[in-house]
């Protein structure tokens, strides 16, 4: 078993020349099909298994095909990483969608939905009920605040 260390640092290696390959070498024109880019790579304990997760921009039909792509250079991916890392065994690769990137702009548009939802609502209930809010305090009334300076017994 490899130390955490190590692990971390074999993840490492085989995110930065996956990337690198993914740009330049993989002539697959169906991984161009969506932008691809490596999130995160992680590395089984025995650094024989390393999971591969890419964020994939584009439509659900070119997520499928950029996919099939990279299924399809798994075989290039492994033999390139074989001869650019030294390890004893060149880990199995496994290419993963990571949806992480899709899921936090679908929950950032529904907040902002919400927000605008409920900020109609105020409106149109101010608007009813005649009143207006105004932001200017004239009159402030005066609270028994004790000094900051008076000792606590």
């Amino acid at each position: 078993m490899a130390n955490n260390r190590r692990v971390a640092r074999v993840a490492s290696l085989i995110k930065r020349e996956v990337s690198q390959m993914l740009m330049s070498e993989i002539k697959d024109d169906r991984v161009g099909a969506g932008m691809v880019s490596v999130t995160d790579v992680e590395v089984s304990g025995d650094l024989q298994h390393a999971k591969v997760f890419v964020s994939i921009y584009g439509s659900e039909a070119a997520r499928t095909e950029t996919m099939a792509g990279l299924m399809a250079a798994t075989k290039f991916v492994r033999r390139e990483l074989g001869q650019r890392i030294r390890l004893r065994r060149t880990p199995e690769i496994l290419f993963r969608e990571d949806l992480g990137v899709e899921r936090g702009t679908r929950v950032i548009s529904l907040m902002n939905q919400i927000s605008a939802e409920r900020d109609a609502k105020s409106q149109l209930a101010d608007t009813a009920t005649g009143e207006e809010f105004d932001d200017d305090f004239d009159e402030v009334s005066e609270i028994d605040v004790p000094a900051a300076t008076e000792e606590l017994e």
